[in-house]
C-alpha cells in the first residue's frame, strides 16, 4: 500500500512540475504614465525624433524644468512629443519614451515649441510633411517657437523664419543660407530672437538660448538662480546675440 501511495505522490509531483514548465508567464501590462502638467504654467514641447542630438535636448529641458523650483513665476511644465509613442534612440545612442504622439494624441495646449537638432535635419527630416505640417500647426497659438542648432532648417522649411532674422549651428551656416536663401542669416552670435522666434547655435551654447528665454520671461534675478543652480556663468551682455528692434 505504501509502495501505491509513493509511486502516485511522485506522479503527482512529476506532472505538477512539467505543467509548470510548459505554463506560460503571463506578460504584465503596461499602463501608459502621462505627464503632470500643472495648471497656470506654460506648456513646453520638445519635439524629438531618431538622431536626436542629446545636448540640445537636454541642455533646455534642464533649464526649463528647474524654473519650478522658483517661486512667484509662471513656470514651466516640460515635455517630449514624437511621430511614435515607442522609444526613439538618440544620436548618442540614449533611448527616451515620449510622452505624446502627435500623429494620434490629442496635445495639450503649446506654449512654447522646442526643436533640438537631429541628424537628419538637413535632408531626410525636411522630407517628413507630417512632422513639418505640425511644426505649422502649433506654431498658430504657440507663444514661443525655438530651436537649437540644426532645428532651424526645420523652421524654415515650415516657412516660419521668412520675416525674421535667425541662426543656427556655425558650420552650416553656408548651407542653411544655400537652402534657404530669402532668410535674414546672422552668423557669430549664439542665438537670435526676433518676434517669437529663438533660434540657437546649438550645442552647449543652447543653455544660453534657454536661459535668455527665461531671462526675457522672469527677468534677471531668476535667470541667474537658474544658472546658479546648473553652475553656469551667466551675464547676458557677454553672450553674442541678435535681438531685433
Amino acid at each position: 500500500m505504501k509502495k501505491i501511495l509513493t509511486v502516485i505522490l511522485m506522479s503527482t509531483l512529476l506532472f505538477s512540475c512539467a505543467d509548470q514548465k510548459t505554463t506560460k508567464p503571463k506578460t504584465a501590462k503596461t499602463e501608459r504614465i502621462l505627464p503632470d502638467l500643472k495648471a497656470d504654467r506654460y506648456n513646453v514641447a520638445f519635439l524629438i525624433m531618431e538622431g536626436t542630438y542629446n545636448t540640445e535636448f537636454t541642455a533646455p529641458f534642464d533649464i526649463f524644468h528647474h524654473t519650478q523650483y522658483r517661486k512667484g513665476i509662471k513656470a514651466m511644465n516640460t515635455f517630449t512629443v514624437a511621430n511614435t509613442l515607442d522609444p526613439i534612440r538618440t544620436f548618442e545612442g540614449v533611448r527616451i519614451l515620449p510622452d505624446f504622439d502627435y500623429t494620434k494624441d490629442s496635445l495639450p495646449q503649446i506654449d512654447i515649441l522646442v526643436v533640438p537638432s537631429a541628424e537628419h535635419h538637413l535632408d531626410t527630416d525636411l522630407k517628413d510633411t507630417v512632422m513639418i505640417d505640425f511644426v505649422k500647426r502649433i506654431d498658430q497659438d504657440a507663444e514661443f517657437v525655438t530651436s537649437h542648432c540644426d532645428g532651424a532648417f526645420v523652421l524654415a522649411k515650415a516657412g516660419l523664419l521668412d520675416k525674421v532674422a535667425s541662426t543656427t549651428f556655425p558650420s552650416d551656416i553656408e548651407t542653411y543660407r544655400k537652402t534657404f536663401p530669402h532668410l535674414n542669416v546672422k552668423d557669430s552670435v549664439l542665438f537670435v530672437h526676433d518676434g517669437k522666434y529663438i533660434t540657437s547655435a546649438g550645442g552647449a551654447k543652447s543653455f544660453e538660448a534657454a536661459l535668455y528665454l527665461c531671462e526675457y520671461l522672469y527677468g534677471e534675478e531668476i535667470a541667474r538662480s537658474l544658472a546658479g543652480g546648473l553652475v553656469i556663468d551667466w551675464n547676458l551682455e557677454e553672450v553674442p546675440h541678435f535681438i531685433s528692434q
